[in-house]
């Protein structure tokens, strides 16, 4: 059955690498399995959508044959076959005709990232792991950091670089030897067979990871593999001005890898705490003055809470409750700008319901005058 990928991304056929980028992001956060609320099966619909616009290439194959193309079932017969496409048409689109590739370059990598999906597997199931496990993780901080930001300190069980090689797999003091495998260059020739025929691609070596070294003896703690399972003590920098729901990348702060390899990212994701007194609006914050009918009536001066503390607030002769006065520069931090935002106070005149009956006589003597 085809699906649009454009519609489980959210995005327009018109979007372009950034915006599919953005929207995969929004909504893989939004649905991860491991969220609360959060939907497997909507997941994988979007990664699999996302691998698909996320490449230029297979973004053009789909946009000329849709969906059906990325099935492991799509025909290649030269009439198409059942459910496929006709080879013949895509053929002549990708530059390869009954000659050859037309004196065309072709990247066996983006080859094999093009016509994987055909073949039940092609390059992503050889493919090896160039960096370490990306890790997600979240914190909760108070109104006061998401407005001033702060430095919080997280814990994190996560594969970490074994201390007692350092990270080389090699067990201290034995010798490092030249990889036999690669012969010190750290690459390796991979010959991959297709219906086009050989074709020849460099990959880092297998043994070494690209080192093109290798221990004696490997490291009797993490078994030469250069990490081991842990805790890692992070210390996260909060921005000032960052919202609830936003995310922040801590790059090489994932899990570590193989020597050799780069170790993952981290990615936090930030819940601010609400707060008893203010409600955030953008940059703004709002919160709520009680003042007296009296104080309504005649005017008077206040003193109202922010979050750098009392601030003295005018209130004019005559102001009716609901209304709504601007403290400026007393909001949030402006994310990636500059300044504040401001303090909106509304006010909200109180009525009394138990009166003394000297209370009780005034406000009869005020309605006497129309008041």
């Amino acid at each position: 059955m085809a699906k649009d990928y454009y519609s489980i991304l959210g995005v327009a056929k018109t979007a372009t690498p950034e915006e599919i980028k953005s929207a995969f992001r929004k909504k893989a956060h939004q649905h991860h399995p491991d969220k609360s609320g959060g939907n497997a099966e909507k997941f994988k619909e979007l990664n699999e959508a996302y691998q698909v616009l996320g490449n230029p290439e297979k973004r053009k194959t789909y946009d000329q044959f849709g969906s059906e193309a990325f099935s492991q079932g799509a025909g290649f017969g030269a009439g198409g076959g059942q459910g496929g496409f006709n080879w013949s048409d895509f053929s002549r689109q990708s530059g390869f005709g009954a000659s050859g590739f037309r004196n065309q370059d072709f990247n066996i990598s983006d080859l094999g990232e093009i016509f994987g999906d055909f073949f039940g597997g092609g390059r992503s199931s050889t493919r090896q792991r160039t960096h370490g496990e990306d890790l997600e993780a979240g914190i909760t901080i108070s109104l006061q950091d998401a407005v001033f930001g702060a430095e919080k300190v997280l814990e994190l069980t996560k594969e970490i670089t074994c201390d007692h090689c350092q990270g080389n797999g090699a067990e201290p003091g034995v010798k490092i030897n030249t990889c036999k495998t690669c012969k010190g260059s750290g690459q390796v020739t991979i010959s991959q067979a297709t219906f086009f025929g050989n074709f020849r691609s460099v990959a880092a070596c297998p043994d070494c990871n690209g080192e093109g070294q290798v221990p004696e003896k490997k490291c009797i703690v993490c078994g030469g593999r250069g990490f081991k399972r842990g805790v890692e003590t992070i210390k996260v920098k909060v921005p000032a001005g960052i919202s609830s729901g936003e995310t922040l990348k801590l790059s090489g702060k994932g899990g570590a890898a193989e020597r050799g390899l780069r170790p993952g990212d981290l990615y936090i994701n930030i819940k601010v705490l609400p707060h008893p007194l203010f409600k955030r609006s953008g940059d703004n914050l709002l919160t709520v003055k009680n003042i007296s009918f009296s104080r309504a009536a005649l005017g008077d001066k206040v003193d109202v809470e922010t979050l750098d503390g009392q601030v003295s607030l005018k209130i004019p002769a005559g102001t009716p409750g609901g209304q709504q006065f601007s403290i400026k520069g007393k909001g949030v931090v402006k994310l990636h700008g500059h300044g504040r935002g401001d303090l909106l106070v509304e006010v909200k005149v109180i009525i009394p319901n138990n009166l003394s009956r000297s209370q009780k006589k005034l406000l009869e003597d005020l309605a006497k005058e129309g008041l």
